[in-house]
């Protein structure tokens, strides 16, 4: 167990340090959530619509195309020269190398989403410092959900021509249940109400998460053996 764990965190270590050489898909990602934010933000009409009531479907909708464009490139590295077969013939259990995508795609998103909170609070100019906790905590939840189902969705169309495209269409489904408990947990929050009102909604998203990260590891190695 400890030596599967030691080799997740290496091939995620290699997935952060390739990114960070290139930092393609974290730019990409971080300059789609900016322009995301920047639509909305000049697009909308304050007078007919409160900010607070648009601010989490805002919020979700960033984060969650940000957060595909940024798993778009789980595979990409080892689809060049046949790399991914390569790691698949390597002496590594597939649940290390799922866990180690896995870990390496949660690292982008969550850079992503550090990058785009901030802007978010900014640009709409919201005073939610105390409710600031809550908004984090729901954003780690629902990111560990549909990361683990994204992760696994990459490595099954990572040798399609179309895998940018399959990808969202397939991931899509599996971000439904986690988006719709996240904006519900966030609104009240951003109403200003505490923490214990939605703790309904961030134990749904811990539910999720246990759940859909077992079945994408039990589901790993069957994908990438086909």
């Amino acid at each position: 167990m400890v030596n599967a764990l030691k080799l997740a965190f290496a091939i995620a270590g290699k997935d952060i340090r390739v990114e960070l050489r290139t930092r393609t898909s974290l730019l990409s990602a971080a300059v789609f959530a900016v322009l995301v934010l920047l639509v909305f933000n000049f697009g909308r009409d304050p007078t007919a619509v409160a900010t607070i009531d648009l601010a989490p479907t805002i919020l979700w909708v960033t984060v969650s195309f940000a957060s595909v464009v940024a798993m778009n490139r789980a595979f990409t590295v080892e689809r060049e020269n046949a790399a991914f077969d390569g790691l698949l013939l390597a002496p590594v259990p597939r649940e290390s190398i799922y866990l180690g995508k896995y870990l390496a795609n949660l690292a982008f998103v969550l850079v992503v989403e550090a990058i785009a909170l901030p802007l978010f609070i900014l640009f709409f100019n919201l005073d939610i410092v105390q409710a600031l906790p809550g908004i984090i905590l729901t954003l780690l939840l629902a990111t560990a959900g549909f990361v683990a189902a994204g992760t696994v969705f990459s490595a099954m169309v990572v040798k399609t021509r179309f895998a940018e495209l399959m990808l969202p269409l397939l991931l899509l489904p599996f971000m439904v249940p986690p988006l719709i408990f996240a904006v519900k947990t966030t609104a009240p929050l951003f109403a200003g109400r505490p923490l214990s009102s939605v703790v309904d909604g961030l134990r749904f998203l811990l539910v999720f998460d246990i759940c859909i990260i077992t079945v994408s590891v039990l589901l790993f190695t069957a994908v990438v053996d086909e």
